[in-house]
């Protein structure tokens, strides 16, 4: 959540405060099937992708994970989205993507039980893990997807590493994420330095900004039903409601929302 990683910055800290925040979020969602736990993404003019009956209601998520993970075919290749949250994306791209297999993982036990439950879907399979020690051998996928999440890792160049290590030579990291200005220099610090080539940046917070747009009041009508009173401030910031101070960070460009395609070279940098 952007505003706990704002103010808890030390790793520990913060890696502390998310272990405790998803599975609460889990528990509390579940009843209206909550299934996208990232922001959402707008184009102009609008994208018009064909959706599920079943997906509309999602659709700016949705269009979020569509822009960020088919900057590369996944037809046929073995992909790991890290942190997949309550899976609506990693069922969305198994689906309609066609990888070989689509492995989900997440830090949350209870949102991992809740995607197994939740979405079945051939070739798609969820673990629990850690994004800064992944468990899977060294060359074991053709693409890795990360979206919205890197902000909670206490070591990000660590999972950097491990995207590298898992990725074989000619893969691709498919990634989306945000910073407040103080990290933005850290942040591209630890992105420059990793074992990875970059092929396409995008800043994305218009896209982004409309996209919250739409889903705003559906997010306020969640956090007043299923969040205690003294934890609607928090809710607020963690949904990207209009006037929170994600919206409002977003909109003056203290928080930098960003598309990134990385390969991994054939042979080291």
């Amino acid at each position: 959540m952007p505003v706990i990683d704002h103010l808890f910055s030390i790793g520990r800290i913060r890696k502390a405060v998310w272990q405790l925040w998803y599975p609460f979020l889990t528990r509390r969602l579940q009843g209206d099937e909550v299934l996208f736990l990232n922001y959402a993404f707008e184009p102009e003019p609008p994208m018009n992708l064909p959706l599920a009956s079943d997906d509309e209601k999602n659709r700016a998520c949705i269009q979020l994970y569509h822009h960020v993970a088919t900057q590369v075919p996944l037809a046929g290749k073995n992909v790991l989205e890290v942190s997949c949250g309550h899976g609506g994306g990693a069922s969305y791209l198994t689906r309609t993507q066609k990888p070989k297999s689509y492995t989900a993982l997440d830090l949350n036990p209870a949102g991992i039980r809740f995607c197994q439950e939740r979405h079945r879907v051939p070739g798609l399979e969820f673990i629990q893990g850690d994004a800064e020690n992944l468990p899977f051998a060294d060359g074991s996928f053709d693409a890795v997807i990360n979206v919205e999440a890197s902000h909670c890792y206490p070591n990000f160049p660590r999972f950097l590493a491990e995207v590298a290590r898992v990725l074989r030579p000619g893969g691709h990291f498919l990634y989306a994420d945000f910073r407040f200005r103080e990290r933005w220099a850290e942040w591209e610090s630890a992105l420059a330095a990793a074992p990875l080539q970059l092929q396409t940046t995008r800043n994305i917070n218009a896209e982004v900004l409309r996209g919250l747009g739409k889903n705003s009041a559906r997010s306020q009508d969640l956090i007043a039903r299923h969040l205690p009173k003294f934890l609607h401030g928090v809710g607020r910031d963690f949904a990207g409601t209009r006037g929170s101070r994600i919206f409002n960070a977003l909109t003056s460009g203290e928080l930098s929302y960003r598309s990134y395609s990385f390969v991994k070279p054939a042979t080291k940098l």
